[in-house]
């Protein structure tokens, strides 16, 4: 008895704790979901809909800049995320092999870069000079590499026994066989962390997407719903043609809209933390080495 209860207070704490962060998005959930007619109705406390409707969401994607805003998203974030783990995990493998030679200087002066980033207008010159402003390439090259993530893959790499690595270079493996076939599979907690931390960095990241990319139509989800949460244009959710013709799209309350474009935003995140969550698995070096 004595025993469960320390075990029982844990659980309670933990719920509470779970229910403070629950308790927000299902009451947006149940804003967005909403009759606007009872929206006036709705406080910070409830979390069931009045008046069950899905308006919002079928104006909010009616508009095809929104779809199309999704679709730049989805594919700033897969690519970007790709590119990060890619280009990390290459520099995490070098920079602990035992024999690289200069591994003292590019740590310190990757430690520097993490430390003294560069300053916007140096970088917005920079990508303007190399004729990326406007393209997709200069959202996805900033920080493809993180130093801060690169430090910790690496430790994860240096705990992989060098048995294993002296083991594939008797039997002939050279250095990509063991990055792809060794080092990569042993290392897939530590690859899907960073891959939920780059890929939650590209899929809310708008401050660059809205210094480099002029045009509409590669516009972000996030850099539109900034338009419409932050700066109150209703125009960019909504479109031209329902402003003007003042239909029911346009008679719509704001605050259910807003409910709903957040939705939509962080839908594709609690998506993504069910296939993180299976790569956490517990043995992996088990069995690979047999003295």
């Amino acid at each position: 008895m004595k025993q469960r209860l320390p075990s029982f207070m844990n659980y309670t704490f933990l719920f509470l704790i779970t229910l403070t962060m629950l308790l927000p998005v299902l009451n947006i959930l149940a804003l967005s979901l909403t009759d606007p007619a009872q929206v006036s109705k709705m406080n910070g406390l409830d979390i069931w809909p009045k008046g069950f409707t899905l308006i919002n969401y079928k104006a909010l994607l009616s508009n095809p800049q929104v779809g199309m805003s999704i679709l730049n998203s989805i594919f700033i974030t897969v690519v970007g995320t790709f590119i990060n783990l890619l280009l990390t995990a290459m520099a995490a493998y070098v920079l602990t092999r035992p024999n690289f030679v200069g591994k003292r200087f590019f740590m310190v002066l990757l430690i520097i870069m993490m430390v003294f980033e560069p300053g916007l207008i140096q970088e917005y010159l920079v990508v303007k000079d190399l004729g990326l402003l406007n393209t997709y390439t200069s959202v996805l090259l900033y920080k493809a590499v993180d130093v801060y993530y690169l430090i910790i893959l690496m430790r994860f790499f240096e705990e992989v026994p060098e048995t294993i690595i002296e083991a594939a270079r008797i039997d002939g493996a050279g250095h990509f066989r063991i990055f792809t076939k060794i080092m990569l599979p042993l290392s897939k907690p530590a690859l899907a962390t960073l891959c939920l931390f780059y890929g939650v960095f590209h899929w809310n990241e708008f401050f660059r997407a809205s210094i480099y990319l002029s045009e509409p139509e590669k516009w972000p989800l996030q850099l539109l719903l900034r338009q419409f949460v932050v700066l109150n244009d209703t125009t960019a959710m909504l479109g031209v043609d329902s402003m003007l013709s003042y239909n029911e799209v346009a008679k719509l309350e704001y605050a259910s809209l807003s409910a709903g474009t957040i939705i939509i935003s962080i839908i594709p995140l609690l998506l993504l933390y069910p296939l993180i969550l299976k790569f956490y698995t517990k043995g992996n070096l088990e069995g690979g080495v047999k003295d």
